[in-house]
């Protein structure tokens, strides 16, 4: 008997409607059931491409003794993650303020009123059988005990992120800056990339930061490990040599072993990360990143609708990775005469480079490509054997049974992938970049904005409309703001202006200088939190600071850019105490540091200016221009000549006649 998830649409909640377990969606039925019971709720959160996920349901939740016990004592409630950001992080932070760790699956256990007591993530199925029937003897047994944590615990979640309002500096100071990178630079992996630690995480807006910081402050050894590192993470096995796109996450500190999942935000992300790289260092790596990943996503994630998949799971017929790995014997048969170079350019050994599972994982040295220079290939001439030899992988590879797609379709995510779009577009020109963009920006303004700017979080389905979060608003605007400036056309920018002028009625508190993650008109929960800390993705605060600034200079509006100001005042306290969980707030620093390039293009050869500048690495600037338009720094330029302009503080330059002239008063 399938319970009540089989009527849902997220694909990970499918997955569960078959448990014996009488699972429930989250909302009012499942919240009153346990009020009128007086049962404990479990509140069991993941996403479907998660790995242990899999693991807990197959060991505990498809065991029907421990079914029993859940069905018994309490109200089992699951809920997607990726769905239901909001309720995840409520019980994320208490899971984190009871355990000090985190990650998913997230297993909560609650009072009938949605207060937890208790917590974790994977649970072995003899540990968890154990902890159910404890906590609920203690429900029945001490109920008092469960109540004044439920307390403690509940105030905890409600003041976590939450920090007091600051006087704005006059100024910050490039000490500053000194305080947050020495201690981060101790973290560097000299080795291996990235930061001393296993697992590895890209991290994209890390490394972002550390370039722009590294290029403005002529810091070379930073500059040095952030190539260092993106040669690493591109050469490893957490990246797929054969369709393009990257994993989550390496297991291991060399970025070998890879958790095997593909999320549309990292890919995103480094897609923009990537671009932005080789705009400073120009390596085919990067290039060749960029264009796999971009036709990858394209594949494998684009829907009809022209909006991009969630994700793409770790597992396929069970076992992690066994779509992506390979033992020697297949690679000498598809090869044929090819074998020997590439058994050598990938690593392949006969015993397999995956140790634990006794087959390789496609990985490359980050001087791999110097092979082609001793085999006598010119760089094009390599280019081109390589994506013939990838294509016989991936010919034989695509006739396995692959990974389950997650088909939810969200805002953030979308705008992630949306801007890394803009960002490859702007580095290297491609049309085909831009006309993707230009469809996936079509989707979020016709199935996720309505008219008044309300957002939705994914399209409406026929469950529930789900109201978009601050990072849905956020991430929205910055890519339709990233996307005027590729194309000058202001729609978009108005488009932008809307939604922010919609985020700040909606999510900001006046009173405390703060956003909520989650709208004043929203569904209520036991803590309405703000997202100040940037993770994997930046935080949802820190991102809508940084539009708050740039349209603000856009518009000339004061009033955004005092928000933003107090906003980055508030935070800026807490960025040396780990730079890299505020790398986003530190590139705001940056900006205040070394200012901000507003940059007018205009005349008939607007676009081709704006391509020229391209060529440059110019991390602080903003762009704007066309033959007319109605920014205040385009205002009484119409029909003028082709010239470029640079304005910072309110003051703008004499007319350039060609970006090298503007090039030369930045320097």
């Amino acid at each position: 008997m399938a319970n009540q998830l089989q009527f849902e649409n997220s694909p990970y909640l499918k997955q569960h409607a078959h448990n014996p377990v009488h699972w429930m969606p989250w909302g009012e039925e499942a919240l009153k059931k346990a009020q009128e019971e007086n049962k404990l709720i479990i509140i069991s959160i993941g996403y479907s491409a998660c790995h242990w996920c899999h693991v807990m349901e197959r060991e505990s939740f498809e065991n029907e003794v421990i079914a029993q016990t859940m069905n018994k004592f309490y109200v089992p409630i699951k809920i997607d993650r990726e769905e239901r950001p909001d309720i995840d992080q409520v019980y994320m932070t208490a899971v984190q303020l009871m355990t000090n760790a985190g990650g998913w699956p997230l297993n909560c256990i609650c009072l009938p009123d949605g207060r937890p007591i208790y917590g974790g993530t994977y649970f072995k199925a003899h540990d968890w059988q154990n902890i159910l029937i404890q906590i609920a003897r203690m429900w029945e047994e001490q109920p008092e005990v469960t109540l004044e944590y439920a307390d403690k615990l509940t105030r905890g979640i409600q003041q976590s992120e939450r920090f007091p309002i600051n006087p704005i500096p006059e100024q910050y100071k490039l000490d500053d800056l000194k305080d947050i990178i020495n201690p981060w630079k101790e973290l560097f992996d000299p080795k291996d990339g990235g930061y001393h630690r296993s697992p590895k995480f890209p991290l994209p807006n890390n490394w972002l930061f550390l370039l722009r910081y590294a290029v403005l402050a002529h810091d070379h050894e930073t500059l040095n490990h952030v190539h260092f590192t993106l040669q690493k993470i591109a050469s490893g096995g957490i990246y797929d040599h054969i369709g393009g796109g990257f994993a989550r996450y390496s297991v291991d500190s060399q970025w070998h072993v890879p958790h095997f999942e593909k999320m549309l935000y990292d890919n995103g992300q480094l897609i923009s990360l990537y671009a932005e790289a080789y705009q400073q260092h120009p390596l085919p790596l990067y290039k060749r990143i960029v264009e796999e990943t971009i036709t990858w996503a394209k594949r494998e994630m684009l829907a009809p609708n022209k909006g991009f998949y969630s994700a793409l799971d770790a597992d396929s017929e069970g076992v992690e990775g066994k779509f992506y790995t390979f033992d020697l014997s297949e690679i000498k048969t598809i090869l044929d005469d090819d074998a020997d170079l590439f058994i050598a350019y990938f690593n392949i050994t006969a015993e397999g480079n995956w140790e634990e599972e006794k087959i390789n994982i496609l990985n490359c040295d980050i001087d791999a490509d110097q092979m082609a220079q001793e085999a006598g290939y010119t760089s094009e001439e390599w280019e081109a054997y390589l994506r013939t030899i990838k294509k016989k992988l991936f010919d034989y590879r695509k006739k396995r049974i692959h990974p389950g797609l997650d088909h939810k379709q969200l805002a953030t995510w979308n705008a992630l992938l949306l801007n890394g779009l803009i960002d490859a577009y702007r580095v290297f020109d491609k049309q085909d970049y831009l006309e993707l963009a230009l469809e996936n920006a079509e989707f979020l303004m016709h199935e996720l904005i309505a008219e008044d700017f309300t957002m939705l979080h994914q399209p409406k389905d026929s469950n529930r409309s789900i109201p978009g979060f601050l990072d849905d608003y956020a991430f929205t605007i910055a890519a339709f703001t990233a996307l005027y400036e590729a194309t000058f056309e202001e729609k978009w920018l108005y488009t932008a202006k809307g939604l922010l002028d919609k985020t700040i009625e909606l999510f900001y508190d006046n009173h405390e200088k703060t956003f909520y993650y989650s709208a004043s008109n929203s569904e209520k929960l036991i803590a309405r939190k703000s997202e100040v800390m940037d993770n994997v993705i930046p935080s949802s605060t820190s991102t809508i600071c940084h539009q708050l600034k740039k349209i603000g200079l856009l518009f000339d509006n004061e009033g955004y850019i005092a928000i933003s100001d107090q906003l980055f005042a508030n935070v800026f306290p807490q960025i040396k105490t780990y730079g890299s969980a505020y790398s986003n707030w530190a590139i705001l620093l940056l900006e205040e540091l070394y200012g901000c390039n507003e940059i007018a293009l205009t005349g008939e050869d607007a676009q081709a200016f704006r391509k020229e500048l391209d060529h440059y690495y110019i991390p602080n600037k903003i762009v704007l221009g066309g033959t007319k338009g109605s920014l205040p720094l385009l205002l009484n330029r119409e029909g003028l000549k082709s010239k470029a302009y640079l304005c910072r503080n309110k003051t703008c330059s004499l007319p350039q006649n060609t970006i090298a002239e503007l090039i030369k008063i930045i320097e």
